[in-house]
């Protein structure tokens, strides 16, 4: 691919650190999508949002403490990113879909947020499984998504909010819990489908791409598995891009124990109350947290009203004996054996599976946030599979993250050339 990386790095990273002005934007009536089956995706907030006038306020700019850039050089990179890109108007669309709770076979009501390019057919979907969050501000129905500023290439681009987030906040997230949030994922890809599929905003072409990034990087693999897996749509991913990913959760998990170390604190209970309410085990938390932590789960995770910037330094700490007990720092102990078994069947390497569709994995090799261990296992684990690899010394998570987003903008561009 045709990429000056150092060009990529410096754009990359005024997505990062330039928030722009919102402008004026235009509320619209729901009928603006003509056609639309509103039953398949029950449409709430219509706005339309000019992207040339740059990053809107509402999109959340994950923080980076070892990032420090002058003013003076964001001015100069926003100038331009936007002179690169982002050059029309997006239709925002935020709505509900039925999915279905896969362990109580109950239905259950869940958000996510569609973006169009305006008056423009699209030419595919992209499927975009948001990164961890931690308030329910930062769901992308409550925000413009930061990989939003791919919309403006010419592609619809779903968003769901996951269990737990949006018009759902009220429930504990899953946190990794692959299966029901893959599976939420896909539905919510399939209501967004019908709901346009007769309107003059359906893609052009039938296949679909999967990004994400982080969590979300996992949980494109997992929604790439159920899509080949369960649903025999392999033919319908024209290409999955996947990064920083944890793909084995349990490797994940046990690089705080063996390290000592977990650089976004508030992962460490995300992970095991994930684990432990998303399958009802009997496992009292209390083992494994720390009491100063155990008894704020509530009020500071649960509540949904802190980010995970906010929460990291609400923790003020990066060790993770300061967060766990001695009980749950040791992988020999019944009740870390007990959650291993939950990570494990939450880990898209424990499966037999093999990608089918295409896929590009990228992983800074220095990622201070999940480790490399995750995409070298990967690497191994599917190395019949047709990936292509990008391993490199990238920086920090957030770094990466924003090169992976600019390296995604860079093969939809050649790819539409």
């Amino acid at each position: 691919m045709k990429q000056n990386l150092k060009a990529l790095a410096l754009i990359a990273a005024a997505i990062f650190l330039a928030a722009c002005d919102r402008g004026d934007v235009e509320f619209v009536g729901f009928s603006s999508i003509e056609g639309a089956d509103q039953t398949a995706f029950n449409v709430y907030d219509v706005r339309v949002t000019d992207l040339s006038k740059g990053i809107p306020q509402d999109c959340p700019i994950p923080s980076d403490v070892s990032t420090k850039t002058t003013s003076t050089t964001i001015n100069t990179l926003v100038q331009h990113l936007f002179e690169y890109n982002n050059k029309g108007k997006v239709i925002e669309l935020a709505g509900t879909y039925t999915s279905k709770n896969l362990k109580t076979g109950e239905d259950v009501t869940l958000s996510g947020k569609v973006l169009l390019p305006k008056d423009r057919k699209p030419k595919r979907f992209i499927v975009v499984s948001h990164y961890t969050i931690g308030s329910n501000a930062e769901a992308p129905s409550n925000i413009f998504p930061l990989e939003g500023v791919l919309c403006d290439l010419g592609y619809a681009m779903i968003f769901p909010d996951y269990q737990g987030y949006g018009v759902d906040s009220k429930r504990i997230h899953p946190y990794l819990v692959m299966d029901q949030t893959a599976y939420d994922v896909v539905q919510m890809y399939l209501a967004v489908a019908k709901y346009i599929q007769n309107t003059e905003y359906r893609p052009k072409e039938d296949d679909i791409y999967l990004m994400g990034f982080s969590q979300g990087g996992a949980v494109t693999m997992a929604v790439q598995m159920c899509m080949e897996e369960v649903y025999g749509l392999a033919s319908s991913i024209h290409q999955v891009f996947a990064g920083g990913g944890p793909y084995d959760v349990r490797e994940t998990y046990n690089n705080f124990i063996t390290t000592n170390t977990v650089n976004i604190p508030p992962a460490v209970p995300f992970v095991i109350q994930g684990m432990v309410k998303g399958y009802d085990m009997d496992i009292d938390m209390s083992q494994m947290l720390q009491p100063w932590i155990y008894e704020k789960i509530d009020e500071w995770i649960n509540s949904k009203m802190y980010s995970t910037d906010q929460l990291r330094r609400m923790m003020g700490t990066t060790r993770t004996s300061d967060i766990l007990t001695a009980e749950g720092m040791d992988p020999t102990s019944d009740v870390v054996a007990e959650l291993y078994k939950a990570m494990s069947e939450n880990s898209v390497l424990s499966y037999s599976w093999v990608p089918q569709a295409p896929v590009y994995l990228f992983h800074s090799m220095n990622d201070d946030v999940v480790p490399f261990v995750n995409a070298s296992k990967a690497k191994s684990k599917w190395k019949d599979a047709n990936i292509q690899y990008n391993f490199g010394y990238y920086g920090s998570h957030v770094m990466a993250l924003l090169r992976f987003i600019f390296t995604v903008q860079n093969w939809l561009e050649e790819e539409g050339e």
